[in-house]
């Protein structure tokens, strides 16, 4: 831990105390309602039912505060966490949703164009990453996997900076420290790693913090995750594990990956699990506040699972119509995360036509700011790689960097063009 990153932080609530006391308490209340162990019901069964009674429609285990038809349904335990949202904080779940989606296809849009490396896409993931990021304080700390442009959006993280790093001319774009957003983290998995030792720090250092560590389902089953879970759980840690579960591990389906839902893995490690529906804003943003406020009242680790789809590619480099099919993709468009918003917005009164338009035109603006900035930045320098391997240099370095030269010069014609 730095100076510069404790140095804001106000002291914890009792988080030692509270450790052993109401962080158990709730651990093993939250655990046995979503796996219903016969040694713990009996005496916890009126809020097992509570936190996994599915709403109409969805399937058991599912919190959901919002149907696919924009009906809002109501939630005995996690209601009270957006009982006091306003109608213009509703549009601006959804005005963030629609940006982050608009600026999620121009960056596809650009690397088809060539102008970016490699991107990949959150489509059909806007309300897990934009619920969970606007239940953050300025003051909680985030750790994100590669995908999470939603979140960095809501963590004041330029677009264009995103693009830098897939564009291949910076190295992340941006300071963590100034957003509490760290770097993106391409190795799978490690990042829930640095989320548990920050907030084993934070926990030290007592802040009245939190620590959210974004990850998929394919991640779930690295072994990094795995310690993640042990490390936080036996040290009390104020993290909350956000899985992202998209169905998908690039070709691998999640049902090859685990034979258990994925948040009832959580009770194996000894804190609570809860599966949310990812599709719904409302939801996210609930069930995130809840997991949040256990991390800075001292009770510990959380992990939650937004049960959403990945509508498109893994990346742009990945063709999912050769391991998925086209019916499955439209199940999901029918539970749309703007969609389902907007259905409400417009039942609830709380937005009109003009609204939708000026967003549109604010849409359209956001895609050529960032077109524009990606087309304004330099090419990527071929051989930057080579540079920062060895800090005295290598002869097998210096071997393959005369080859890389020479493939590039193959492209030259004969005139030098």
């Amino acid at each position: 831990m730095t100076e510069e990153s404790t140095a804001a932080r106000t002291p914890r609530r009792s988080a030692g105390s509270k450790a052993g006391t109401s962080g158990t308490k709730a651990a093993g209340t939250k655990a046995a309602g979503t796996t219903g162990t016969k040694r713990t019901t009996r005496t916890t069964s009126t809020t097992a039912k509570k936190g996994t009674r599915a709403a109409d429609g969805a399937e058991p285990g599912l919190v959901q505060l919002l149907t696919p038809e924009g009906r809002r349904v109501k939630n005995a335990e996690y209601d009270r966490y957006v009982a006091g949202i306003t109608a213009e904080e509703l549009r601006g779940l959804y005005r963030d949703m629609v940006l982050t989606r608009r600026f999620d296809a121009e960056a596809t849009a650009l690397q088809r164009q060539g102008e970016l490396g490699l991107w990949a896409s959150l489509l059909g993931q806007e309300a897990a990453q934009i619920g969970s990021g606007r239940a953050l304080h300025d003051d909680d700390y985030v750790f994100p996997t590669y995908r999470e442009h939603g979140v960095a959006w809501c963590r004041g993280v330029d677009p264009a900076n995103l693009l830098g790093m897939f564009r291949g001319v910076n190295n992340g774009g941006w300071d963590p420290n100034s957003n509490n957003f760290h770097l993106y983290t391409i190795v799978i998995g490690s990042q829930t790693l640095h989320a548990t030792g920050y907030a084993m720090g934070v926990a030290k250092d007592g802040a009245d913090s939190a620590v959210i560590a974004y990850f998929g389902d394919g991640a779930s089953s690295q072994g990094d995750v795995a310690e993640s879970f042990t490390f936080s759980a036996v040290y009390n840690a104020p993290v909350v594990f956000f899985c992202q579960n998209n169905q998908w591990a690039i070709s691998e389906p999640t049902e090859k990956q685990t034979r258990v839902p994925l948040y009832q893995r959580a009770q194996g490690y000894g804190f609570p699990g809860v599966r949310v529906d990812g599709n719904d804003v409302l939801a996210c943003l609930a069930v995130t506040k809840w997991a949040l406020e256990r991390a800075r009242a001292g009770e510990g680790p959380t992990l939650v699972e937004a049960y959403t789809y990945r509508m498109g590619a893994h990346t742009t480099s990945d063709d999912p119509t050769r391991y998925r099919h086209d019916d499955e993709r439209a199940a999901w468009e029918a539970k749309d995360p703007i969609l389902r918003l907007r259905r409400h917005l417009e039942s609830a009164n709380h937005a009109d036509e003009g609204f939708f338009a000026e967003l549109d035109a604010e849409s359209e603006a956001l895609g050529r700011r960032v077109r524009e900035a990606v087309r304004g930045m330099p090419d990527p320098d071929h051989f930057a790689i080579f540079e920062n391997v060895y800090a005295d240099g290598h002869a097998l370095v210096d071997e393959e960097r005369a080859q890389f030269a020479a493939y590039q010069a193959s492209f030259a014609d004969e005139g030098g063009h």
